[in-house]
C-alpha cells in the first residue's frame, strides 16, 4: 500500500514539474510587438517596389481649415452638402420641353408589355 502511495506521489510530482518544461520561456508579445511584426511581413509582390501608405496628417491647423472653408463658402466655391461635386450641369440633363409625361410613358410601357416586347425579369432581352 505504501508503495502505491509513493508511486502516486512520484507520478503527481512528475506531472506538475513537466508542465513547466512545456511552458513558453518568455511572456506573451505585446500589442505593439504584434503590430510591428505584421508590418514587417507586409511584402510587395515580386518585381514591384513596396509603397508606403500616404500620410493622414494635415499640414494645416484646424483653425486654418475653418478659415479656408469660410472663404470658399463666401466666394461660392463650396459645394452644397450632399453634392458629389463631380457632376456638372449638362445640357443633356436639362429639360428640353419635348419629354413625354409620366402617363404617356406608363401607357407606352403597358402597350409594350402586351406586345411582349419587354422581357420578364431575369430574362435576356430579344435583340
Amino acid at each position: 500500500m505504501k508503495t502505491k502511495l509513493a508511486l502516486s506521489a512520484v507520478a503527481a510530482a512528475i506531472a506538475v514539474f513537466s508542465q513547466g518544461a512545456f511552458a513558453q520561456a518568455s511572456a506573451p508579445a505585446t500589442r505593439a510587438e504584434v503590430k510591428a511584426g505584421a508590418q514587417a511581413k507586409a511584402v510587395a509582390p515580386a518585381g514591384e517596389k513596396p509603397t508606403a501608405a500616404p500620410s493622414t496628417a494635415s499640414d494645416k491647423t484646424r483653425e486654418q481649415r475653418k478659415e479656408t472653408t469660410k472663404a470658399d463658402k463666401a466666394s461660392g466655391k463650396l459645394a452644397p452638402a450632399g453634392d458629389a461635386g463631380g457632376l456638372k450641369e449638362d445640357k443633356a440633363m436639362k429639360s428640353t420641353g419635348t419629354e413625354t409625361t409620366r402617363d404617356e410613358r406608363k401607357a407606352k410601357t403597358k402597350s409594350q408589355q402586351k406586345a411582349k416586347q419587354i422581357p420578364a425579369a431575369g430574362e435576356k432581352p430579344n435583340q
